[in-house]
């Protein structure tokens, strides 16, 4: 039996009239008839009582029909399930992100991604780009959103995100009056900086612009955390490059200036595992490059 057949006699059982039937199946009348009649041979069961002028169902006809609608309706829930699978519309998403992706695209990207795969259990973890690598090999995690532009075996890298630093200052700074910092006034300051050992290029990339600014960073405390570097700018500690999206972290006792020189920009970029080929996973990075262009496109109008 195929499950045309049972869709054949679906159609009747509700027409009761094989030629009605026949038109909603866009085709002819006689190979209608000839299907049912193979069915009824197969099951050895007559499922409609004929006449010239009539069609009723047999008692076992009935029957037949329930089942059908269960098994036909089974299927369509099979084959809805399968599709949901394969689009990436179910599953479970562990996504790993730096602290402050959250104040420029992840949020964004959140909210779509939500409205778009309600059915998608997410499982965030922040965590630096160094425990993003290690949690991708292990499986821990299905994407991340890092710092920098790493280069890993068997990871991809894609860039979503490029921005400016700037210098985050305690408001009682003296630098705090000018509307641009200079580089070259900023080798006797006190920095914080991100840990060399937990994000190395983006650590790189500060000491780099210090030093072809002409001096090296007197480094006065590290601290892992965006947030909690700018908690001790506040407090006095020193001063900080950050990426220009953390001036959308306000914290009272800090202030934001842009550098006076062109430097390098930073960077968020999504990483995964190359060969992994889960549905769950190409949606989301779908998702994440359209509305990252969309947000592109809107800062550049």
């Amino acid at each position: 039996m195929e499950l045309r057949h049972l869709r054949y006699f679906v159609t009747v059982a509700e027409e009761l009239h094989f030629g009605r039937a026949a038109q909603r199946l866009q085709m002819a009348q006689q190979p209608l008839s000839r299907q049912i009649q193979e069915l009824e041979a197969e099951i050895d069961v007559q499922l409609f009582h004929r006449t010239t002028r009539q069609v009723h169902l047999t008692e076992a006809g009935k029957v037949f029909l329930e089942r059908s609608y269960l098994v036909l309706a089974q299927l369509e829930q099979a084959i809805e399930a399968t599709q949901q699978i394969g689009w990436g519309e179910v599953g479970r998403l562990a996504i790993g992100f730096v602290g402050s992706a959250t104040y420029t695209v992840l949020p964004d990207i959140l909210r779509v991604f939500r409205e778009q795969f309600p059915a998608v259990e997410l499982r965030l973890h922040e965590l630096t780009t160094a425990q993003q690598i290690q949690a991708l090999y292990d499986k821990q995690i299905d994407i991340g959103i890092v710092r920098s532009a790493i280069s890993e075996p068997g990871l991809s890298v894609e860039c979503i995100l490029q921005e400016s630093l700037v210098l985050a200052l305690p408001e009682t700074h003296p630098f705090s009056a000018q509307t641009k910092v200079s580089l070259s006034t900023l080798a006797d300051e006190l920095f914080i900086l991100f840990p060399a050992k937990m994000g190395p290029i983006f650590y790189e990339q500060i000491i780099n612009i210090c030093q072809q600014a002409g001096f090296h960073p007197k480094v006065a405390q590290e601290a892992v955390q965006m947030q909690t570097i700018i908690g001790l700018v506040a407090a006095g500690l020193g001063i900080a490059f950050v990426p220009a999206s953390l001036q959308n972290f306000h914290r009272s006792g800090v202030i934001y200036r842009p550098l006076q020189e062109q430097t390098p920009k930073t960077g968020l970029y999504l990483t995964w595992r190359q060969h992994d080929s889960s549905p769950v996973i190409s949606a989301f990075l779908s998702l994440a490059r359209k509305t990252t262009k969309w947000e592109s496109n809107r800062d550049d109008t």
